[in-house]
Order: C-alpha cells, then structure tokens, then sequence
C-alpha cells in the first residue's frame, strides 16, 4: 500500500505546494512516475496582488524555467517579422506560396502583429493586477476605431519593418493595409473621440479599460442609389483577426420579471428581481497599443446569446425548425446593430435593452474584478472610476446601486455614496430634444427593479432639494428625474448629474452653456464646483502621423525627432520656419499630393473625377439639421446660378471648386435624409452641365468612415464647421482638418471658439450669428416679420422648379426654413456663409498668404491633442495615475 508522502520542502525553506492561482491545501498522496500531479488551475483574469508571491513560489522551478524558455517574445526584425506572418498564413490560413494573395497577406502581417500585441497585453493586464492601482472604466455605446493594423504598426515602431519583410514576400505594404474593413462601432464624434481616448490612455501608460457593444453588422453600410441614402448590412467581422472571444468570460443578464419585497430576519425590507428573461452575455477583447510605450489596454466587447444555447433540440425535433433556434435569434439582435431604429415601440425596447445588457455586463465585470482584492466596499470609488460617455451607459448608475443593496447587503446611504463618488458624465449636446428620456411604462416593463430605484433617488433627491430651496416648489418639477408628462418620463441627464461627482462639458462655450440654460438649476443645487469642461482633443498618431506621414515627417525633420507625437504643444517649433522656402515648398508639395491621392480613390471608389488644382472644400460628419449641410448646399446652389449667369470670360476669373460631402444620415431620420438625397441631385446637375465643367463639382463620398477620413482630411483646402451657434458642443473634425493644413470656415460655435484663440482669428473665417442671439432670432421667426433673403429665395425657387429633379421631394427642407420658424437659422447666416465664401475665394488665389495661414494653422494646434484631454480627466476627474512599463 502507498504510503503519503510528506511535503517536500522547497530551496528556499518553503512547502511545496499546487501550481495554483490560489493557494491551496499542501499536496498530498503520491508523487513520482505513474502518478500526475495535480493540474494547474488560474482564474480567467489572472490572480490577485495578496496570491502573487505564494501562487508562484508553488509552481516548481522546472515549470517556471521551462515556462520562461517558450514564452513567446514580440519580434523586432524584418527576418523574425516573415517567420511569424509565414507561419500564420501556412498554419492559420491554410494557404502557401501558391496560393497566397493580398486578403491572405493582410491576415498573416496582421496575425503576427497580434501575436506582438498580446505579448505586451499580458505584461500589461498582469502589471495593473499586480500593482492594484485605480483603474478608469470608460463605459460608450460608440468606439469608432478604424483600422487597426496601421495603427498597430505605427505605435510599436515597426511598420517600416513589416514594409521591408512584405516588399520580400512579394506585396505592397498599401495594398495588404487597405484589406482590412473599418471596424464597424460607432457612427460620428462620439465614437471617433472614445477611440481617441484610448489610444491616448494606453500611450500615456494609464490603467484603463474601454466597455463598448460588439456590433455584428455595425450601423449599416450606406449606399447611394438614385440620391437616396440606402442601408445596408455592415459585415465588418469576416476579416476582424483582432478580437480574441473570452468565452469563459459570461454574465447572465435579466430582463422583465417581477420584483418580490420581503422582510429578513433581521427586519430589513429586501427586494429580489425574479423571473424574466436571461440573456448571455460573452466578452470579446482586443488590445489598445500605446505609441511608444510597452503598455497594451483592453477594450471589451460585449456580444449576446440566448443564455439556453444556440439550439432547441426538442422544437427541432417536433417539427418546430423556426422556432427551435427563436431564443438564439432574439437574443442576437441585442448586439446586431448601433442605434436601431426607434421609430416604432419594438426599435425603442430594442435601445434599451442594448443599453441595459451593455452596462450590466460591464458593471458585473468591474465589480467582480473588485471583489478578488477582498477589499471593503468603502474602497470601491478609491479603484474605480467610471466614466458615461453621454447618456447611453447612465443605466450603469441604479444598476450599480443594485448591486450593492439587492446583493451585497449595503445600507442605501453607503451605496449611494459609493455610487456618486464612483461615476464621472460627459455631456456632449445643449439641444434639450437630444437628452435621452425612457418612458415609465416601458422600463417598468423592461427593468422593474431599476425603475424603483430610480424613483427611490429621485424621492432622495427630491427632499434634499426641497430643504435648500423650500420656497421655490416649481424647481422640483423642473429637476425631478420623472418627467410629468404623457406617458411619464425618466431624463436620463439629470439622472447622471445627479448620480456623478463630476459633470464635464467638451468645449469652453459648450460647459458655459450647459451651466446656464439645461442644467442651471443643478449648478444652483450642486454648486459650480460639480461641473468642469475638458476641451476634446485627437489622437495626433493617428491623425497625422498615420493619416499623412509625410508631413509628419516634415516636421519630425524640422524638430529633430518624432516627440512631438508624445506632446503635441511641440509642434510650435516649426512656426520658425514658416518663411523658410524649402520649408514651404515641400509643404504645399505634400499637400498637392494629398489632393491628387483623394481624387485618385474618388476615381477608383466611385468613377468621379475632380481637378486636384481646384479648391477642395470639405464637409464631412454625421448628417443633422444642426450641422447644417443643407447651408453648405444651398450656398452651392448659389454659387452655381451665379457662374450660370456669367459670360465666358467672367468664368475664367472664378475660382475652380470642388464641395465634398460625406457622412451617414440615421434610418429614421427622414430630413436628414432629405438632405442626402438634394446633395447628389444638386451634383447630377452640376458635374454634367458643360457650361460649367471643372469649375464646379459637387461629390458625395459614399459610406463616409475613418478610414476615408484619413485621406480626406489631410487633402483638405477649406473644411466646413458651421453649425448653428451654441448647438455643437465641440466637434473634432474641426482639430483633425487644421492639424492636416487645412483651413475652416465655421461659426462661433464648439470647439471652433478654442481654434480661433490658438491658431489666430486671421488663420480661420469665422461667420454667422451668435449664440447668445439664437432665442431673439428664433423668437423674431415665430412672431415677428420673417424677410426672406433674395439670394436664398432664387435658390428655393430653383428647387422648387423641378431643376434638381421632383421638387415635392424637397419642400420639407424649404418649408422648415420659410413656413415652420428656420429653427437652426440657416436664413439668418446664409448671406454671411456666402460673403465668407467669396472671401476665401479671394484669399486662396494669393497661394503665398494662403499656404502661410495653413502652415500657422498647424504649427498652433498643439492644444488639441487628447493626451491633453487624458491628463485632464485624470487630474480633475478621475484620480488615476500612469503606470508605466518596467525596462525588459
């Protein structure tokens, strides 16, 4: 009979024990050949900074060594940059030599790079774990990332060597690049600027994790037919190698059911969501390399599945085939589309349902991650800090709250003091019709137990409102979460102001506003001091460095090295060499060349030519009435009846221009898709009247994403940001134009007040009213006598003659301005926009002065980077500090 061995003591005088994440009991029975040991067990997300000592003092040297030998190293050379994408697309892809083309060369470079990422990705996630510093959670239902593999390349410092190893194999670096499929997860800014933010927080070694939905089909992929805005789906994941599925990563999340109230034992009224729907929710992560750094953040995306499985093998079997896979279908829908359309009820039970799923998920993962350092709750806002980018995650606030009261058995007080102290909100809209409101009865339906939550903070609120101002009765029902309305409504903004320690508007004029038109009472309630602004910022790595490297390279030239990419205030430096004629050559060279690349794939994408000699004029965003497009097309309009009624020799005096338009109306907005539709039949007429010819072209860049941006923005002359005073909260197409050398015209609207400050007034052609004179004007429509402009009524009449095809399709757009109160004043600016319009004319035809305000216009946009941003919030927001990477 064996006999038990005793534990065998280790060099170091310890007790040899499990190979385990956690330690365990010592090891026991027989150890030596015919008997195994037992296997090595580590928790999903590594192990926690008290297990770290004793879980690897367990493991026994041998394993350690040999572990240590094979653990697999990033490379660094072209030689070990071909064995890795050889390897993959041999072994991954299945492919060879033969057979090998640009989509299979794209997958192995990409692979191989992934293999690097993960490398760092690791180090990284174990580093934080190890170090257990506060992490910042960036919770946004939009991450507009692009593509990945240029970025990849370009953080770790590696792309000329993957340009090198693919030129041997036998590609293009540019060809295998563009095979890869924009990553469909987000729409606009919104999106654009979490992307941003991420790439800054791992490039400023910061602990922080993105939350986000994994979209399968995107938002749709717009197509153009006959004009019209036509959605189609987004297979954006059949070439996305960048993910890596944590299957083992689940959370069950509920919906409609009922809430029970009972009374413990100890005579406290608990309250248990039962029954309902349980739906499953499983991770997919993908790396967020930082530029000139080994640290490599996660972001996490969460995908849906029937909790029940893919299959109901009993349905099948009865004959039932459609319905035996219904729970899989319904369930997918969750995370098949940003933004459905909410048009109907199902679309709006649909948002919420992605909204809910999506924070619970993240919120599970958040608090389980917490309760692994066995720290008590009073810590949680000293290691988390959660940021709702908008409203759309502002559900994370009852479900927190929930969490802690229904399961971990806090007191309301000390979870809601948690919970304040926990979340950050960034407002990104004034427009009081923009704040997200959800009906009662449908989250009542939905989300029972969040719905008395919500009333029970409100209740909260309300009192304490009501002791600081109890003479003024009419502020409870102008702060009060529930909106008395028909059916009632849940405000989703107040609910996050009142549920964050810290509320942030995203540009000077933007937080100005908030605090004195929709939020005023709570800055009376709260104090100024609970409101901040953090001015937007981009990535410079991406939107210079990667979108027009050799101007990067110009100026990485004239400043001795590539820092400035780390801190973009740098970039003054070259504002000495603005008289420099080499200087200035090679700048109006490169930005020649980025007109001739934007016209060469306008050609090849879309079988358009356009003259890259003329002015290239820009207005590229997500499509909104405030925004204002429609100005941008009627002021074409005009330009074109004006050169119709010119003589030939008059025409050789205009300017040659080009108007592009690109960006992707939402399914139910009609107007906006109005918009769309007048923009292609105004370019129908245009680009094939003869009289005309180069003089004027009209160009709709079809399924605008980041991708195009890149080529775009750096090809720009002029790039339009003309919005209605006081209703863009920022913008950041406005900072990418002007850090590529192009020029803005705008009005005082965003972040457009901030470049003007910076770049100087002299450098941008500002126009248009002010917003502090919007109510008069809007007031003056309604009730006053409304004079219509003559230039603008010649273009209504145009439209209205059929000339750009069925004029019934376009009276909305005309009858909003002339019958229905021009609520975003496009009458009011229009013969500003075109007097501005002249003026850049005039001033682009002395190309000395014009290429000298481009040149200033880069040098002074340092401001708007958002590493800038990152330290921001960091500082006044969230608390954290970088952590940065040991030296191997």
């Amino acid at each position: 009979m064996a006999t038990t061995a005793a534990p065998i003591p280790l060099r170091e005088g310890r007790e040899r024990k499990p190979s385990t994440s956690a330690p365990l009991g010592d090891l026991q029975g027989p150890v030596g050949p015919g008997f195994s040991r037992p296997k090595h067990k580590r928790t999903v997300t590594g192990i926690v900074p008290s297990e770290i000592k004793s879980a690897e003092s367990s493991i026994p040297h041998t394993q350690r060594d040999a572990w240590k030998k094979h653990s697999a190293k990033p490379f660094e050379t072209k030689d070990d940059f071909e064995k890795e994408a050889v390897r993959h697309i041999e072994t991954t892809l299945a492919r060879s030599l033969f057979n090998c083309d640009e989509s299979a060369a794209y997958a192995g470079t990409a692979l191989a790079f992934k293999d690097r990422l993960i490398v760092n990705w690791n180090k990284t996630q174990q580093r934080q774990t190890t170090a257990d510093p506060k992490r910042l959670y960036y919770l946004s239902l939009e991450f507009l990332m692009g593509r990945a593999l240029d970025n990849a390349m370009l953080n770790v410092g590696l792309k000329d060597v993957a340009r090198e190893g693919l030129s041997e194999l036998g590609f293009r670096l540019e060809d295998v690049i563009v095979q890869e499929k924009d990553a469909a997860l987000g729409n606009g800014g919104l999106g654009r600027l979490a992307a941003c933010f991420l790439d800054s927080l791992a490039s400023l070694d910061y602990p922080a994790w993105g939350y986000g939905l994994r979209y399968k089909y995107g938002i749709f992929k717009q197509e153009l037919v006959n004009g019209y805005q036509v959605e189609v789906p987004d297979y954006w994941l059949e070439k996305n190698v960048w993910e890596f599925p944590r299957n083992d990563i689940t959370v069950d999340i509920q919906f409609f059911g009922q809430v029970r109230k009972y009374q413990d034992e100890k005579g406290k009224m608990r309250s248990v969501w039962e029954n309902g729907e349980i739906v499953e929710a499983v991770a997919y992560d993908n790396p967020i390399p930082g530029y000139g750094t080994a640290t490599t953040n996660n972001l996490r995306l969460w995908s849906s599945k029937a909790s029940t499985g893919e299959f109901d093998f009993q349905k099948f079997n009865s004959g039932e085939y459609e319905a035996s896979v219904n729970d899989q279908q319904r369930a997918e829908t969750i995370s098949a589309v940003l933004y459905p359309n909410d048009n109907l009820e199902r679309g709006k039970e649909l948002r919420l349902r992605q909204q809910y799923f999506w924070c619970a998920a993240s919120l599970s993962d958040i608090v389980r991650r917490f309760k692994k350092t066995k720290r008590d709750w009073s810590e949680f806002p000293h290691q988390v800090a959660i940021q709702l980018n908008d409203t759309h995650p502002t559900l994370a606030i009852p479900e927190l709250l929930r969490i802690l009261v229904d399961i971990e058995d806090l007191e309301w007080d000390q979870a809601w003091d948690i919970v304040q102290n926990t979340f950050g909100y960034t407002n990104h809209t004034v427009l009081p019709e923009a704040l997200e409101k959800w009906s009662v009865p449908l989250i009542a339906h939905l989300l029972p137990r969040h719905l008395q939550i919500i009333y029970d903070i409100n209740m909260q609120f309300l009192q304490m409102v009501e002791s600081k101002f109890p003479k003024d009765r009419d502020m409870l029902s102008r702060v009060s979460i529930i909106e008395e309305s028909e059916p009632k409504r849940v405000r989703m903004a107040y609910l996050a102001i009142i549920g964050s320690h810290k509320v942030n508007g995203v540009a000077e004029l933007h937080s100005d506003l908030i605090k004195t038109t929709i939020f005023k009472d709570f800055v009376k309630i709260f104090g100024p001091d609970r409101f901040t602004n953090v001015t937007n910022g981009i990535t410079p790595r991406r939107w210079l460095h990667q979108a027009n490297p050799r101007l990067s390279e110009l100026i990485a030239s004239k400043l001795g090295s590539n820092q400035f990419l780390k801190d973009l205030t740098l970039l003054n430096g070259i504002e000495k060499y603005v008289d420099d004629a080499a200087f200035r050559k090679e700048f109006r060279d490169i930005k020649y060349a980025n007109k001739v690349r934007l016209a060469k794939f306008l050609k090849e994408a879309q079988g358009i030519s356009v003259n890259p000699a003329a002015l290239f004029d820009i207005q590229v965003k997500r499509i909104h009435e405030y925004k204002r497009q429609q100005l941008n097309i009627f002021g074409v309009i005009h330009r074109y009846l004006r050169l119709k009624k010119m003589s030939p020799e008059e025409r050789k005096q205009v300017q040659p221009r080009v108007h592009f338009f690109g960006g992707k109306a939402a399914p139910g907005y009609w107007m906006a898709k109005t918009v769309i539709h007048l923009v292609n039949k105004v370019g129908d007429v245009v680009n094939n009247d003869q009289d005309i010819g180069d003089l004027l072209k009209v160009v709709y860049i079809e399924d605008y994403n980041v991708s195009k941006c890149e080529i775009i923005a750096p090809a720009s002359d002029i790039s339009e940001h003309i919005s209605t005073a006081g209703t863009e909260a920022s913008g950041t197409s406005n900072m990418k134009f002007a850090l590529n050398g192009g020029l803005i015209i705008g009005t005082c609207d965003g972040a457009n007040i901030e470049i003007t400050r910076e770049i100087g007034q002299e450098n941008i052609f500002l126009f248009g009213n002010l917003s502090e004179d919007v109510e008069d004007l809007r007031h003056a429509h309604n009730y006053g006598k409304f004079e219509l402009n003559d230039n603008l009524r010649e273009v209504f009449d145009t439209i209205k003659s059929g000339r750009f095809g069925d004029a019934d399709q376009f009276s909305p757009l005309v009858d909003g301005i002339v019958d229905h109160g021009d609520f975003y004043l496009v009458s009011d600016d229009f013969q500003s926009y075109c007097d501005t319009q002249d003026l850049i004319d005039k001033t682009y035809k002395n190309q000395d002065d014009w290429l000298t305000k481009c040149i200033l216009s880069v040098a002074r946009t340092g401001f708007f980077t958002s590493d800038r941003c990152m330290v921001e919030y960091a500082d006044e927001v969230w608390s954290i500090e970088p952590l940065k990477p040991e030296q191997d």
